[in-house]
């Protein structure tokens, strides 16, 4: 995936949050994603992470990247 997008594919709505539970985007912003700007790109992504942690949802290993023992 491009460095512009937080998409990991695992696109599955979480239907308590309404948030995508591979990224944390919303279903409106999932579809506009290709339509803004950079700036607005970066403020979504800044957010997400947090978004994910105060709606209690873990994001996939997949996300999370290698572990190191």
């Amino acid at each position: 995936m491009s460095k512009e997008t937080p998409c990991i594919a695992v696109c599955i709505m979480d239907p308590g949050t309404s948030l995508c539970l591979g990224c944390g985007r919303t279903l409106p912003e999932i579809a506009r994603w290709h339509r803004i700007d950079t700036a607005e790109r970066q403020a979504v992504m800044s957010q997400l992470a947090g978004r994910m942690a105060d709606a209690g949802l873990a994001q996939p290993e997949l996300a999370a990247g290698p572990k190191s023992d």
